[in-house]
């Protein structure tokens, strides 16, 4: 699958405002999208903020780790999962427990650490606002934030960057929001903001940038972007082929390109 940024796509990088309201295939008319590092750049911040934690944990639990984590060795193993998904698969590999009051209680502590660093240095992913005002104002989408992390947390980071606005209550979280909490892949929660919404799959598209968020958003039968803009350079490629492979029927590596990859999936080309 090509990415939009290839030749055969060549076309000014943003369409007029008028081209949202002119595709032949209104049905879509709802965009989901994670939060971190897809609306903000949040993941780096995160990790650094919980690796001291699980180091923490494992310390507690006497868990012989090679080498403590750090905030990047997290991101390359866990980006799109949240806390809660990652002590999960930590006890798995392990075979360590805790009950669920502990789990609780690390939980909350983590949203604690995280929320903090987010509040004090967190920004939008680059051209992220315009494409939102542009939405916001062509009155034809309505816009959610559907992410793993906790509600807590993702309301902190959109009303921090003055994303708050464009979605209101439509914020919906696999760690709080659900009757059980749960993590990206598992599609709960996309299911969950489409019943919330009173939407359908076809009427979605859904914008991540994880292989666990593609994934999930894919098995709840919508159609993803994905968007591999927060990677280094380096990593971009290998990104490409992850997303692809995990389902997403697009590629952007900036949101300047975004319009383009909605008009390729309202007209069914993709």
């Amino acid at each position: 699958m090509a990415k939009v940024s290839d030749a055969s796509l060549a076309a000014p990088s943003l369409l007029p405002l008028t081209t949202f309201a002119d595709h032949k295939f209104p049905q879509i008319d709802t965009i989901l999208l994670d939060c971190d590092n897809t609306l903000v750049l949040s993941e780096e911040l995160a990790f650094e903020g919980c690796a001291d934690l699980i180091n923490e944990i494992a310390h507690d639990k006497k868990v012989p780790l090679e080498q403590p984590f750090t905030g990047e060795s997290l991101i390359i193993e866990f980006v799109g999962q949240n806390f809660r998904g990652m002590m999960v698969s930590l006890q798995e590999r392990y075979g360590f427990s805790m009950t669920d009051d502990e789990l609780n209680d690390y939980v909350r502590r983590e949203e604690d650490v995280v929320i903090a660093k987010l509040e004090e240095k967190l920004i939008s992913c680059p051209g992220v606002d315009a494409v939102l005002e542009r939405l916001a104002a062509s009155g034809k989408y309505e816009l959610a934030v559907v992410s793993s992390s906790a509600l807590r947390r993702v309301k902190a980071s959109v009303e921090k960057v003055g994303q708050a606005k464009y979605f209101g209550e439509h914020v919906y979280s696999a760690a709080t929001s659900l009757p059980k909490p749960t993590s990206k892949p598992d599609p709960a929660v996309y299911l969950f903001a489409m019943e919330k919404l009173g939407k359908k799959a076809e009427q979605c598209v859904a914008v991540e940038d994880s292989k666990s968020g593609t994934l999930s958003g894919t098995r709840a039968g919508i159609k993803v972007i994905g968007y591999v803009g927060p990677y280094k350079e380096a990593e971009r490629e290998h990104m490409v082929k992850v997303l692809t492979e995990a389902g997403a029927v697009v590629i952007m590596e900036d949101w300047s390109e975004f319009e383009e990859c909605l008009a390729k999936v309202e007209s069914g080309k993709v």
